[in-house]
């Protein structure tokens, strides 16, 4: 018998590589191949409808990590081991399987790379997709059986099959497996692209502010200008704002004045001028501007900002606009009574949509959309604006009734925004926010930077820990498409330091919520270089591969290792999230409590070192732990033992050692005080004579540099003058002391 990887049927079982994936495979499911390796299952019905679920057959026996809508904005991981452990609105489905056995025993993560157990591993994945005018999302029952459902959220768009809906592909890696899946899906279906494909914004190179947890809907101008100025006091100048919620002119029909707010009103606020509001056109008692044009050029001159962004809702605002409205009835508005999905009900409610349902909202004519963003968009570049935050977007599949359905009608929607950024933000400056829905992620040709989890939230304790879980697990989805936002966090705040290394380690944007005179400057200069810039990581920072099928959460003894790259080193973060908090639609044996965890870093974590690395490269590594200040050398399958308790975390920069003439080995790890050590080397050269070995390194930033050499230079130049430095033979740490800012600075040592 031939082991394909293209998955087929045969005696009613769905196979992959030879394993059985699905059992009880129904007489209407469909597999179609796509190349070689991968095919599209779907199902046909003698009925048509709206919306069908399908079964699929049994699934058990593999571990599984899904990423579901655990209500209508956001997803969140759940690992399990059979289709029971699925929950509905499933947008990513990963199986580990094993060649020897799918009933494999508990994997030991001491094998991870280094036996033949792990090295007959190899990953399954199903992604539920856009089929036409209809989603699909996966879900399991009681009796195990993996179920998928389609539906067009519009009762008029009915269909009897579905033959594209749900992607299968296996490979070895797992991180390879989701990108050269997306990049399939991409060419194959042409409704989004991915993230190489797009342009990526200038400001998530810098550091940030947002005015949300500052001030909520308070935002005013004053308040901004005391932000900015408290941070930049201390050292920490924001090169981009985000002024959120608060600016527009709205209006709350359902509420009178003098009465306090009816719960769920505030949602059906609805937008009745694409103008600020009068907090920004009356800006102050100083005088110094009048609307918002002035406000932003006055920032951006006196306060050295960069980027300013604005919020807005992609309808307008919670409630869209207001129909009765003179400045938006050129947009054809009406009223919309919101229909949420099955799917979203059966997970979490949501108090919005919930309020938005009974009270409705302001939609703007299909064929005004692009009007109305291209008037929005060019009014605020005419007042200096630089980009948008565009938030609630999810709210748009809930309207599809009588437009043609939610993902027509989201496809509308993603098509006129994008075409106004490309209008009038040459720079692509666009974050999409409450966007977690297959809808608009396979909808994205353009957008490149989407939040990846609910918001933080300062005053929920024990939401921190799922904060950085919820982001690192659905970068393995949302990384492929867009760059993650992280959110915003405080600097002054019991989690303060675990938000931050998290950022630091992410790939993303980094920028706080302070409220002006509230921040810790010793957090945020292991962030901020001098000149306001940040060092970001290559790329989504994901779970490591021996994390992908554990609870970092809730299992009482699993850490959480997030890795990325940097241009010449790798980086693996370890968080203790557990015992401070617990996933909703989980239930909790016991409460949380403090728990210590222990676990080991490998080198390997890092998937790809090797493409970082060099021809040089002796296998051996450089492990440098951040807060400990210790540095260790290890072989790449080597391993260190790390220990922490509840809300503490690690940061551990891995650089491969190289080998250069006279025996010299050397291996940089980057500027010591930052999180992100290694994000500030940025070349790496070197040259040798029958004398001598100069090895030449070009580094960002300011504070002591650091490296690995295996002797003590003779001498160290920077920026073409020779430097002292310190040398320790015991663990071969060499640093030096830089003073350039955010600028470049060479560096050679000579050996």
């Amino acid at each position: 018998m031939t082991i394909t990887a293209l998955p087929t049927v045969r005696d009613g079982c769905l196979m992959v590589r030879g394993k059985v994936v699905l059992t009880h495979l129904p007489a209407n499911i469909f597999v179609s191949p796509i190349g070689t390796e991968s095919a599209f299952l779907g199902a046909t019905s003698t009925i048509p409808s709206s919306r069908h679920v399908f079964s699929l057959g049994i699934l058990r026996g593999y571990k599984l990590l899904s990423l579901f809508r655990v209500k209508i904005w956001w997803m969140i991981p759940r690992v399990g081991r059979s289709a029971s452990d699925i929950p509905m609105e499933t947008q990513l489905l990963l199986l580990e399987a094993k060649e020897e056995s799918a009933l494999q025993d508990e994997f030991s993560s001491d094998s991870k790379h280094s036996n033949s157990t792990a090295e007959n591993t190899f990953y399954i994945l199903f992604l539920p997709v856009l089929d036409g005018q209809f989603r699909a999302t996966l879900q399991g029952t009681p009796s195990n059986e993996l179920q998928f459902c389609v539906e067009s959220g519009d009762a008029n768009v009915q269909t009897s099959q579905s033959l594209e809906a749900v992607f299968v592909n296996s490979g070895d890696n797992p991180f390879e497996l989701i990108r050269d899946s997306i990049k399939i899906l991409e060419k194959h279906k042409g409704t989004f692209s991915h993230l190489e494909n797009k342009k990526i914004p200038t400001h998530l190179d810098w550091f940030g502010w947002c005015t949300w947890d500052a001030f909520y809907t308070e935002v005013s101008p004053q308040g901004i200008r005391e932000g900015i100025q408290s941070l930049s006091n201390g050292g920490c100048s924001p090169k981009f704002i985000i002024i959120d919620d608060g600016w527009q002119e709205t209006l709350n029909e359902f509420h009178k004045e003098g009465e306090p707010i009816i719960e769920g009103t505030q949602f059906s606020t609805r937008l009745i001028d694409i103008k600020e509001n009068k907090k920004f056109s009356n800006a102050g008692s100083d005088n110094s501007c009048n609307n918002l044009h002035d406000f932003v050029h006055s920032i951006k001159q006196n306060l050295s900002v960069k980027y300013v962004y604005m919020w807005h809702a992609l309808a307008g605002y919670w409630g869209g606009v207001l129909p009765s409205s003179d400045a938006m009835k050129k947009y054809n508005p009406k009223l919309a009574y919101p229909i949420q999905s099955p799917g979203n009900t059966g997970n979490l409610r949501d108090i919005a949509m919930d309020s938005l349902e009974k009270y409705g909202v302001g939609i703007i004519d299909q064929q005004k959309l692009y009007d109305f963003y291209n008037d929005y968009h060019s009014y605020l570049v005419s007042c200096g604006v630089d980009g948008v935050k565009v938030d609630v977007q999810n709210l748009i599949e809930t309207l599809g009734s009588g437009y043609g359905g939610r993902v027509s009608l989201t496809k509308q929607y993603q098509e006129a925004l994008e075409q106004s950024m490309a209008t009038n933000f040459k720079d692509n400056n666009l974050i999409c926010c409450m966007s977690h829905n297959s809808d608009s992620i396979y909808s994205s040709k353009k957008s490149a930077v989407a939040r990846a989890s609910e918001d933080f939230m300062p005053r929920e304790p024990t939401f921190q820990t799922l904060h950085i879980a919820s982001v690192a697990f659905n970068s393995l989805l949302l990384g492929e498409i867009f760059v993650p936002d992280w959110d915003m966090f405080h600097s002054k705040h019991e989690t303060a330091e675990f938000h931050a290394a998290a950022r630091a380690i992410g790939g993303c944007a980094v920028y706080v919520s302070d409220k002006p005179g509230n921040h810790d400057f010793k957090i945020l200069k292991k962030l901020v270089l001098p000149d306001g810039s940040v060092l970001r990581a290559r790329y989504a920072g994901r779970p490591t591969r021996d994390c992908l099928f554990e609870d970092p959460v809730m299992d009482g003894k699993s850490l959480l290792k997030i890795w990325n790259m940097n241009v010449l080193t790798g980086v693996v973060g370890v968080f203790n999230c557990q015992g401070a908090g617990s996933w909703p639609l989980k239930s909790l044996e016991t409460p949380p409590t403090h728990l210590t965890i222990s676990g080991k870093v490998r080198p390997l974590d890092v998937e790809f070192l090797e493409e970082v690395a060099g021809d040089n490269w002796n296998g051996d590594c450089i492990v440098y732990a951040f807060n400990a200040g210790l540095l260790s050398k290890l072989p790449s399958r080597g391993k260190l033992e790390v220990s922490l308790e509840t809300l503490q975390c690690e940061i551990y920069t891995v650089s491969p050692i190289r080998v250069f003439g006279h025996d010299v080995q050397f291996a940089p790890i980057g500027l010591l005080d930052m999180y992100n050590s290694g994000g500030a080397i940025e070349a790496l050269d070197s040259t040798m004579d029958v004398a001598q070995c100069i090895i030449k390194i070009k580094s960002r930033g300011c504070g002591r540099f650091g490296a690995y050499s295996n002797v003590r230079p003779k001498c160290c130049i920077v920026d073409m003058k020779e430097e002292e430095f310190s040398y320790n033979p015991e663990d071969g740490l060499l640093t030096i002391e830089l003073d350039s800012g955010g600028n470049s600075t060479d560096i050679e040592f000579i050996f």
